[in-house]
Parts: structure tokens; sequence; C-alpha cells
């Protein structure tokens, strides 16, 4: 099940986030900030946060998106984290679908979303593309030297 996180989903939430082994401290500590602003001003309109569920109820995944700033029916994707253990059992296939239906709800024009050039990120690369997100665009270096921003986007009008 998806569901918009609650404030008990917070620190297991984070918890899979650092767990992962993908996200640098700083990530980490912007993905909580995100989290934040979503749970404490709840009147906000720029960020979303959903968190997956298993069986037991437990958030073991979560994903942060939200209107693309200054852009007309655009949507970005900011986050997207599954718990280790439950990698592999269709939960990011399960939150990527589901963002698409709810932008699509909307009348969204597209879903934008920005990765790593890392090594390690290849599989969330091809994620992406799996789904039909096409590569837009590559800042060189963008994060730090040898690795780029990479950019993909999906257009559904």
């Amino acid at each position: 099940m998806i569901r918009p996180m609650e404030p008990r989903d917070k620190e297991p939430v984070i918890g899979h986030v650092r767990a992962t082994g993908f996200f640098t401290p700083a990530e980490v500590a912007v993905a909580e900030e995100l989290m934040d602003i979503y749970l404490e001003k709840p009147e906000q309109k720029d960020y979303r946060v959903v968190v997956i569920e298993n069986d037991r109820k437990d958030a073991v995944g979560y994903m942060t998106w939200g209107p693309a700033p200054l852009a007309e029916d655009a949507y970005d994707i900011y986050w997207m984290a599954v718990a280790p253990s439950e990698q592999g059992k269709g939960r990011g296939k399960a939150l990527i679908l589901w963002v698409e239906d709810e932008i699509r709800r909307r009348d969204g024009r597209m879903i934008v979303i920005e990765t790593s050039s890392q090594p390690k990120y290849h599989a969330t690369r091809q994620f992406y593309l799996d789904f039909g997100y096409k590569e837009v665009a590559r800042v060189p270096d963008f994060y730090r030297a040898g690795d780029d921003r990479v950019i993909y986007a999906k257009y559904f009008r």
C-alpha cells in the first residue's frame, strides 16, 4: 500500500535511506529536510512524500515528489529509496507507477528525475530507462569531479 507519509514513518524511512549506502550524509540531511517540510508545513505545495508499506504495515520505502518550480504541468521526483531488505520485491516499481498515475491524474505533462553517473548508480539509471524515461541531459562533473548529473524525463503529452 502506498500512502502519505506520517510522522511515525520518518525515523524508519531515514534509516532505510542510510541503509541503502547510496546517499552521502549531506544527501541524507537534505532528504530529511524535505520530509520535515512536508510533515511540519502541511499547507505547502512544493513537496509530497509517500511511503510504501509491507504486509506488516511498516514503511519500507518512500518517494518525495512535487511540481517543478516555475514549470507548467511538470513534476520532479526528488528522492526514492527502498529498504535493502525489501529491494527486488517490486517496491520501487510500485512507487514509480503510483506517482506516474498520480501525475497523469493531475494532467501532468512530464516527470524529471536526476541522478549520479557513478557506477554504483548503474542499476538506478537502468531502472529509469526500463520505465520509459529518457536521458535528456548530462552535466559533467556536477556533483564532484568525475560525477555527472544525469537527467531523465518522461513525457505524458
